[in-house]
């Protein structure tokens, strides 16, 4: 398993006329633990499109507990609790500065070649990266 944490400022444009945190953002969050948890393995975006892959996100599943308000700062927590093959599953835990769970969630992305559209196994350099946390 492993797991990673990025800070987030709750911005006005995020929030709804009673300063919440408007319902549909929370994905943007989890995409923003997600980008920055794989960058942390050298994995960007950018270098797996460049290796012509895309990764379409599947299914989503979001659980609210409690609404985050305007300028809060929040952790995003994301982690990988199994060791990606054609797909990758993150598990996402959003908190304010008292550490009290507000949001929960899941995304599924599958590893897809770039020219044929069809599900690929995800790169043997990213699960070599991953494997030692996955022991």
């Amino acid at each position: 398993m492993y797991t990673s944490e990025t800070k987030v400022r709750v911005r006005y444009g995020e929030t709804d006329k009673m300063g919440y945190v408007y319902y549909g953002i929370y994905p943007l969050y989890y995409e923003v633990g997600r980008t920055e948890l794989m960058r942390k393995f050298d994995y960007s975006y950018k270098k797996i499109e460049d290796m012509g892959i895309i990764l379409p996100v599947k299914s989503l599943d979001v659980k609210y507990h409690k609404a985050a308000m305007y300028d809060d700062l929040l952790t995003i927590r994301t982690t990988i609790k199994v060791l990606p093959g054609v797909r990758i599953t993150f598990y996402y835990e959003v908190l304010n500065e008292n550490n009290e769970l507000l949001n929960e969630g899941t995304t599924m992305l599958i590893f897809v070649d770039e020219k044929t559209r069809k599900p690929r196994k995800a790169p043997n350099e990213l699960i070599k990266q991953l494997e030692p946390y996955f022991k």
